[in-house]
């Protein structure tokens, strides 16, 4: 019996052993690379190593913790609907034009983080080390998988974004942005082309002065690559509605101007045909002072088919079958 309960506890502490040997090794799957901090009792807690993407398991001690971050590129899309800003890297951005229109911004926005090790330690010192609460109202870590991550980047970076983009879109009136916008002022609609270049100077400026931004406000150059894709700029829906109003006012009031210019031109018409009439009915007239005879000529001419005799005020009557 003794035996037996010996073997019992050896079998134990044996897998216990190879339990707790197991847990001091890592991996990482593709799209994550890892900074990896001691954790052991007698430990400080400092960074120990760091797991590019795709590494087998490796030794990292025991106790140690492991913060993942994406590997891959990010995207991170904005728009001006509300119900598709509900999942993940999805965000409803609102910002007003240089006159005063709310105006919705649909995008994406596309970056990395830097996967340069001592670069990517001083990020995990500075940002993997607290929390940012979640959807949920959850504290969450950067490296808590997706939604971490967005905590984090909702907090520290979203304002950012969203300050560019109100500086570059501010500067624009909405009828530069939005070239509709110009018949709730009665203005002439600017070309559609205006617009579309508009347009490429926000993304453009967005692009050219965004990842310095990020970066300065960050601390140091954490995320990079960062490159701005503008769809479109959109009305709320009740300035859609006056637009919409004002461009069926527009279109009868230009109906009603082409009938009253094709009165006049019918008007012309009429006055025209019955000067050009009169004219004809004067110059017969003065050909027939000179000739009398082709006043009956011409009386014979316009007489119906099958007449064969004509003959007013003459017996003898005049044969008009071959006219």
């Amino acid at each position: 019996m003794a035996k037996s309960l010996i073997g019992v506890l050896l079998a134990a502490l044996t897998g216990l052993a190879l339990i707790t040997y197991a847990t001091g090794f890592t991996h990482t799957d593709a799209g994550v690379i890892a900074i990896i901090r001691d954790g052991g009792p007698l430990d400080e807690s400092g960074i120990r190593q760091v797991l590019n993407p795709a590494t087998g398991p490796t030794w990292t001690g025991f106790w140690s913790t492991a913060h993942t971050y994406p590997a891959q590129q990010r995207i991170y899309t904005i728009t001006s609907d509300p119900k598709r800003a509900t999942t993940l890297g999805v965000d409803e951005v609102i910002v007003p034009s240089g006159d005063g229109v709310n105006v919705g911004v649909e995008g994406t926005f596309y970056f990395t983080l830097n996967l340069d090790h001592e670069t990517l330690k001083a990020f995990d010192d500075r940002y993997g080390t607290r929390t940012y609460i979640g959807d949920d109202d959850d504290m969450l870590y950067a490296w808590d998988g997706d939604e971490g991550w967005s905590a984090f980047f909702g907090q520290a970076v979203r304002p950012v974004i969203y300050n560019t983009l109100r500086v570059q879109i501010g500067g624009m009136r909405c009828e530069e942005l939005v070239p509709t916008c110009a018949f709730l002022n009665g203005a002439d609609i600017p070309e559609p082309s205006t617009g579309l270049a508009n347009l490429a100077r926000v993304q453009s400026g967005v692009n050219a002065s965004l990842e310095r931004e990020i970066q300065t406000m960050l601390g140091g150059p954490y995320l990079t690559g960062f490159r701005f894709n503008l769809v479109r700029i959109t009305l709320p829906a009740e300035v859609q509605q006056s637009i919409t109003n004002a461009q069926g006012a527009h279109a009868d009031i230009r109906q009603a101007e082409a009938k009253a210019e094709q009165a006049k031109i019918d008007g012309r018409a009429l006055v025209t045909s019955a000067e050009a009439e009169a004219d004809a009915n004067r110059a017969r007239q003065k050909g027939y002072e000179a000739c009398p005879a082709c006043v009956e000529v011409d009386k014979i001419k316009a007489l119906p088919d099958g007449i064969t005799v004509y003959a007013p005020g003459n017996p003898e009557g005049v044969n008009a079958a071959g006219k």
